[in-house]
Formats: C-alpha cells, sequence, structure tokens
C-alpha cells in the first residue's frame, strides 16, 4: 500500500508541475509587458507635456547635432539620454512602435514628430522648424 500511495503523491506531483511551470511562464511574461507599457507612457507623456522632446544618446553626434539646432534657436527641450537609462532599450521599442524608427534623435515638436537630425536640419533651413516653434 506504501508503494501505491507514494506513485499517487508522484502522479499528482507530476500533474501539477505542468501546472505550476504555465503560471511562473504566465507571471514572469506579464513584467516585460508591464515594463513596456511604463516604456510607452513615458514617451507619450514625454512628448505631450513638452513643447520640444528628443529622444537621444549621449555618445550619438547626430543626436548632438539636433540638440545644438535648439540651442542656436534658445530653445530648451526636453531631453531623453537612452544610454543613461535602465529602461532606455524599452523606450527606444517603444519609440519603434510609435515612429517605426530605432535611430535616434528622434525629435517631437508640439507632439509632432519631425524626425531625426537631418530632418531637424532640414526644417530648420526651410524655416520651417521656427513655424512649428511659433505655433506652440
Amino acid at each position: 500500500m506504501a508503494i501505491g500511495t507514494a506513485s499517487s503523491v508522484a502522479g499528482g506531483a507530476a500533474s501539477a508541475g505542468p501546472v505550476l511551470l504555465l503560471l511562473l511562464l504566465v507571471a514572469s511574461a506579464t513584467r516585460p509587458v508591464a515594463a513596456l507599457n511604463s516604456a510607452a507612457a513615458f514617451v507619450q507623456n514625454a512628448v505631450y507635456s513638452n513643447r520640444i522632446a528628443i529622444f537621444s544618446k549621449s555618445y550619438c553626434m547626430y543626436s548632438m547635432r539636433a540638440k545644438r539646432v535648439f540651442s542656436q534657436l534658445q530653445e530648451t527641450p526636453f531631453v531623453s539620454e537612452l544610454d543613461q537609462r535602465d529602461d532606455g532599450p524599452q523606450i527606444q521599442n517603444a519609440l519603434f512602435d510609435l515612429v517605426g524608427q530605432y535611430t535616434v534623435p528622434q525629435v517631437f515638436v508640439n507632439g509632432k514628430h519631425i524626425g531625426g537630425s537631418d530632418d531637424t536640419l532640414r526644417l530648420l533651413a526651410s524655416g520651417q522648424l521656427q513655424k512649428l516653434l511659433e505655433t506652440s
């Protein structure tokens, strides 16, 4: 009888194993989703709460160039240096979901995505950037 009891216990543990594994997988899968939602919320908040928002990397020459444009216009943008944030990769993924590009910088003026460094310089040269800044 002891053998039957041991096999019953073993059978019960074996059937509980896959359920426990499934629960652990589901629980761990929700953490990245929450982080991604948090990153997406951060991006949305930065874009819509600031006149100018730049998602940048501190070492990137294109990011430096875009930030310099606003400095020359005597504007103070909100800048998020993705390489200096623990959640930088998640923010970059959220930006990709929003604008379809992984590259930095990503520049927003008055909640509108204007693009990267080359796009910012093009808008500056045409006078459109100044017009966008005046409409805020």
